[in-house]
């Protein structure tokens, strides 16, 4: 859940007007590229290990990614469901709540073969730290709109 608010709050910081898509996809880029450029910094990954890291990572990342599609709903849709169909979503949130943990537990399988566990366990707190930092930026660029506009 925390990671799909997280995707929530990157998609906020895009802009919503369809004829700014290339803006909006541009701005996802620079988001990967600062994560690439923090994670590889902070792991301290020679251009060797990242050859290797990223391919894996950005696997990872695409299936989590698609996991997490599974479970949005549109909060107005939650009124129009019935007690059966909510039943069925909750089931939908476990078995992408399961999937997901099957999936970490080959990523870090599959990352103990590039990186050491430490660094698996410190790239988990690099995520967190890299996801705090974008909602301070963007809540510091909401703030400074929201100033200016008065």
């Amino acid at each position: 859940m925390k990671k799909t608010v997280l995707i929530l709050f990157i998609f906020a910081l895009m802009p919503t007007v369809n004829a700014q898509d290339k803006d909006r996809e541009a701005q996802w880029e620079r988001i990967k590229a600062l994560k690439v450029a923090f994670f590889t910094q902070e792991l301290n990954l020679t251009e060797k290990v990242a050859e290797k890291f990223w391919p894996v990572y950005n696997a990872y990342e695409k299936k989590r990614y698609e996991l997490h599609e599974r479970e949005r709903i549109d909060p107005e849709k939650v009124e129009c469901i019935n007690e059966a169909e909510a039943n069925d979503l909750l089931d939908e949130f476990l078995t992408v709540e399961s999937e997901e943990y099957k999936l970490k537990k080959q990523f870090f399988k599959d990352m103990k073969a590039i990186i050491s566990s430490k660094d698996i366990i410190k790239l988990q707190k690099l995520e967190d730290d890299f996801h705090k930092k974008l909602i301070k930026e963007y809540r510091s660029k909401k703030g400074n709109r929201n100033s200016s506009s008065n």
